[in-house]
């Protein structure tokens, strides 16, 4: 029986300016999302847990999820290398809430983020 693989832990995310947060930003995801730049490996599907830094917020949110998107090392359009993350509806949309008030009025923009 093989072992399974030591759980990947908890994500740790901090982003401190609005252009970020719009560019990592998945609104079109049910409950919302974040892409996160990594080049590990994580599967689709996959749980996760992360703690997010906003802005200038002392407290981090804690958010779990699961990964719902992959953007490989080495992908067309020098887009960075990493993975969306769904946020699971256990806080009741306040991870959700949160960003999209730091993102009033931007989340109409048509300029691209790292995911469409």
């Amino acid at each position: 029986m093989a072992e399974s693989a030591p759980r990947q832990g908890i994500l740790s995310l901090s982003i401190k300016d609005k252009n970020a947060l719009y560019a990592a930003y998945m609104p079109f995801v049910k409950n919302g999302g974040l892409f996160i730049p990594t080049k590990r490996e994580y599967e689709m599907g996959e749980e996760v847990f992360m703690l997010l830094n906003l802005m200038e917020e002392t407290e981090r949110l804690p958010i779990a999820g699961k990964i719902i998107w992959k953007t490989p090392a080495g992908a067309e359009g020098y887009r960075a290398a990493g993975i969306g993350v769904q946020f699971s509806d256990q806080d009741g949309g306040a991870a959700r809430n949160k960003i999209e008030t730091y993102l009033a009025g931007a989340l109409e923009s048509d300029r691209s983020t790292h995911t469409m």
